[in-house]
């Protein structure tokens, strides 16, 4: 297999997109920003989008939604890697926005979920209706763990659920 090197420098990618340009979209956690990567490797920013933007992906209306951890990581070197670390004391919560390709305009859409805020939204993916499926991976607290779940959210910003809580397991079991 031959590996071609496109684009270096970037502070933990997550998220492309692959664009009908050429380019690649993506989210750079550590950098807190949407990045388009040119056919040629050029990095261009489209959005500085705060917090920690963790998941991409093109909505219905061509825009682009990030699932955001809101800084769910400090970072640390080890042996060349960029490694995820514990929950800053700073983190406040996540956050679900939308980036207008055009102009890198970002709006917030949900910060909460009937009242209990986004921990550490992670991925997300549209279905066939129009809506969008999201992991909140959770954050790690003093004493133990703030836990996510899988949400389900309208691209406009009407109406968020909570599809399930807990998904992540311990020990080899799930915690619901």
């Amino acid at each position: 297999m031959d590996i071609e090197l496109v684009c270096d420098g970037l502070q933990f990618p997550e998220g492309p997109i692959a664009m009908a340009d050429g380019s690649v979209v993506l989210v750079e956690i550590q950098r807190k920003t949407l990045t388009r990567i040119t056919a040629s490797g050029a990095r261009e920013t489209i959005a500085e989008c705060g917090g920690g933007p963790n998941g991409a992906a093109i909505g219905p209306d061509g825009a682009v939604y990030i699932t955001n951890n809101g800084g769910s990581f400090s970072y640390y070197e080890h042996e060349g890697l960029l490694i995820p670390g514990e929950t800053p004391a700073t983190h406040r919560g996540g956050l679900i926005q939308r980036v207008d390709l055009k102009t890198g305009k970002i709006d917030t859409l949900y910060t909460e979920c009937d009242g209990r805020r986004l921990e550490g939204p992670n991925d997300l993916v549209f279905d066939r209706q129009g809506g969008f499926w999201f992991t909140d991976h959770g954050s790690t607290i003093e004493h133990g763990r703030m836990l996510g779940g899988l949400y389900y959210a309208q691209p406009d910003g009407s109406k968020i659920t909570l599809a399930r809580w807990t998904l992540f397991a311990k020990r080899g079991r799930a915690l619901a």
